[in-house]
């Protein structure tokens, strides 16, 4: 199936490792020329440089998601370079897990500044060249943790912010024949999650409660961002595609 992105410039952040490295190289692999955006320019430049091995179009930027004069300077790096942003992949983000009793305004404050601010700053850049060229696709990466997770106050709360800044972009934007959509993953198998100290209750959890009983893979959650981002979801505009085995609440 053509997809309707070869050639087309996608940048993608928090795009080292994880489920962002996944989704520019699937991204790479349909043809369109990839911006690796990460705060670890040395990551970003490894990963840039395997998918050029294997043939791809791949540019490392260095970019800080939460300041403004970063991303317009990563922005103008790759216009110049690839050209003007087609595809934005707003994938950067962490957590900083704590009850609320022990969370202090820092742990608040850099959570939300790169989830939610950090896709607001993203958006904000990339949109002059989707307008002037009349094709954009945005896609946000939520979590199924916007319905809410105990000891994930910040994380939540940014997940949740996001689906607003989705459709709030979608109004504003289909006009100019630009999509704003978003992915909200369940529990993913990335290195992150396998780090954690319980991730083997995490995985036995996932096997004994989900419908789809397994963790999910970083290929499912890219393959769903990919669709997004192509001319088959051309008519889907300010929906969450939830990537969760089935887990909702």
């Amino acid at each position: 199936m053509d997809l309707g992105i070869q050639d087309r410039v996608a940048f993608v952040t928090g795009a080292a490792g994880g489920i962002g490295a996944r989704v520019a190289a699937m991204l790479a692999q349909e043809g369109a020329s990839v911006a690796i955006g990460d705060i670890d320019a040395d990551a970003a430049e490894a990963q840039a440089a395997r998918l050029r091995e294997r043939g791809f179009a791949a540019l490392a930027v260095r970019v800080d998601v939460a300041s403004a004069a970063s991303v317009d300077q990563a922005v103008a790096t790759i216009a110049k370079t690839l050209g003007g942003v087609d595809i934005l992949v707003n994938n950067a983000g962490f957590t900083r897990d704590k009850r609320i009793g022990r969370m202090d305004e820092g742990d608040w404050d850099a959570v939300i500044d790169v989830v939610l601010k950090g896709s607001f700053l993203c958006t904000k850049s990339v949109l002059p060249a989707m307008i002037e060229k009349k094709w954009g696709r945005i896609v946000n990466i939520s979590s199924r943790a916007y319905l809410g997770n105990p000891g994930q106050a910040n994380y939540s709360s940014a997940k949740a912010g996001l689906l607003g800044l989705t459709r709030s972009m979608a109004m504003e934007n289909g006009r100019y024949n630009i999509t704003v959509n978003a992915v909200a993953p369940g529990i993913i198998d990335t290195a992150a999650v396998r780090n954690l100290p319980h991730f083997e209750k995490i995985k036995a959890n996932a096997e004994a409660s989900l419908p789809l009983p397994r963790l999910g893979r970083a290929e499912d959650v890219a393959a769903a961002i990919v669709f997004l981002a192509s001319e088959q979801a051309s008519y889907i505009t300010g929906d969450v595609l939830h990537v969760s085995g089935g887990r909702y609440g």
